[in-house]
């Protein structure tokens, strides 16, 4: 099942009496089980019929114990674990997952692993319960979810203020829920739209020096507003890592090559090709004008060159903004 498929049948209250949420990406793990936690008992209920065990610090005995129990006063009884996953002999779980009992809503959070399809406890869960995997999201699909995130609570946000996010939080969806939960309190009541405005003035993200940026002056052939980037970056090396904006480049002048190689150049085809929105093909078209195929195929050895020096492959002392110095005019020449 999905993750939406999940909650709704939740909210619906259609119960299941064991949810196994494992995998790598641990957003909608924590959401399912905090949906189930704040809604399933009353605070009353609460009291008697719920549990809640650490992987680390108990065992499947003792979880199998509080499962077979009955509520109290209750029609359900909620026992979960956290930090499943450093559970040992995760497998004897099945004793009890064969037959779970109906009033217990057994949760277990199995974070950074999946369940070996082998094992009979796999089997068990998927006949019983529900076995969920949560994926991580691939890069080109968190911005549609930033923007579903907040199409939900009725915001919008400017595609530029979107890949800023993303770059600086990269894809784990807990953290970029959060800093969202932020900018939204942030606005003020009758705004509806977070801009790169919002999110410099509230998280700190330069809306001036930033990887995209970087990419339009090396579009723009401006060799002043590249090299005040870099110095930025050079400057705030935490915030912007040389091996981020070297894999950054790569992608984008990817990209590019692959635009020049498609034939069908249509927007329709390119935002497939490319995975990008709509409104930034008309910068890749621009792009693919400036750096012609044979230019990109000098690039690319260079990113990796730099990529390895950056790590300390063939450089011995020249600093990451000294070498992304050097990178940015190698491109750029």
């Amino acid at each position: 099942m999905t993750f939406r498929q999940v909650l709704t049948d939740l909210k619906n209250k259609k119960y299941k009496p064991v949810y196994f949420l494992m995998g790598d990406e641990p957003y909608y793990i924590d959401e399912i089980t905090s949906y189930i936690t704040d809604n399933v008992l009353t605070e009353a209920e609460k009291t008697f019929n719920q549990a809640i065990f650490y992987g680390k610090d108990t065992t499947i005995a003792d979880i199998i114990n509080a499962a077979k129990r009955f509520p109290m006063m209750s029609e359900y009884q909620v026992v979960v674990v956290r930090e499943a996953q450093n559970l040992a002999n995760i497998g004897d779980l099945t004793y009890y997952t064969d037959n779970p009992l109906k009033s217990t809503i057994l949760v277990i959070n199995y974070k950074y692993k999946k369940l070996d399809k082998r094992l009979k406890l796999y089997k068990s869960v998927n006949e019983n319960g529900i076995l969920f995997e949560s994926r991580k999201l691939f890069d080109y699909q968190v911005a549609d979810w930033i923007n579903s995130y907040l199409d939900k609570k009725g915001y919008k946000i400017e595609p530029k203020a979107c890949i800023l996010l993303i770059e600086f939080l990269g894809n784990e969806l807990g953290k970029i829920a959060k800093e969202l939960e932020k900018l939204i309190i942030s606005l003020n009541a009758d705004e509806k739209i977070i801009t790169s405005v919002t999110i410099e003035n509230n998280i700190g993200i330069s809306k001036d020096f930033n990887n995209f940026e970087l990419q339009k002056a090396l579009v723009e052939k401006d060799i002043l507003k590249a090299n005040r980037i870099v110095n930025y970056f050079d400057k705030n090396q935490k915030n912007y890592p040389i091996a981020f904006t070297i894999t950054s480049l790569y992608f984008f002048f990817a990209k590019i090559l692959s635009l020049h190689y498609t034939e069908d150049k249509s927007e329709k085809n390119l935002i497939t090709v490319l995975k990008v929105k709509p409104y930034f093909i008309s910068d890749y078209m621009k792009a693919a004008r400036v750096y012609s195929v044979d230019r990109i195929k000098q690039i690319i050895p260079i990113l990796r060159e730099y990529d390895l020096k950056s790590k300390g492959v063939g450089n011995l002392n020249t600093s990451p903004g000294g070498l992304l110095k050097e990178l940015i005019y190698k491109i750029l020449h």
